[in-house]
């Protein structure tokens, strides 16, 4: 995808090499090397199995609600503010992030979950980025969902 389309041109491949640094650290430290997964002896396992079932829940949760389609060959042509984009604006890069930490939790790898910070400084960047393309297409109908919608978690207090 490119920046045409109002992807970021390294959005795709850096979300892939993302994903490969993660999956190779996350189970080299978690089921081979165990230099940062102490934790997960003083914390029952169910604890933080139930822990991570609920995230990687919401992240499917959020995927599920947050699919919609958009044909990529042309601009939108309405900005989306209904269903899961009510209280989050995006919420399929919040699904990864929460993915991510479900795993680092499953597990308590402590360095997968400073990975995990560091793919969620990624995804924010993608999405300010992203942001920027939709003010400039949607003008002011962007910057008022903006003012009532979070960007990564829902707004108790909305803005109208």
């Amino acid at each position: 995808m490119s920046e045409k389309n109002g992807e970021h041109q390294f959005g795709d491949l850096g979300q892939l090499i993302l994903f490969v640094l993660f999956f190779v650290v996350w189970a080299a430290d978690s089921f081979f090397l165990r230099k940062s997964t102490f934790l997960s002896t003083h914390i029952p396992l169910a604890i933080h199995l139930v822990a991570s079932a609920i995230i990687l829940g919401t992240s499917v949760y959020l995927v599920a609600q947050g699919h919609v389609v958009i044909d990529h060959r042309e601009e939108p042509k309405r900005l989306i503010t209904t269903g899961i984009f009510a209280y989050v604006r995006h919420p399929l890069y919040l699904a990864c992030v929460l993915f991510y930490l479900a795993l680092a939790i499953s597990t308590i790898s402590l360095i997968s979950l400073v990975l995990v910070a560091g793919i969620f400084i990624f995804y924010n960047f993608l999405a300010g980025y992203e942001e920027r393309l939709l003010e400039a297409l949607f003008g002011e109908e962007y910057s008022t969902y903006k003012k009532r919608t979070g960007k990564w978690a829902p707004r108790v207090f909305r803005k109208t």
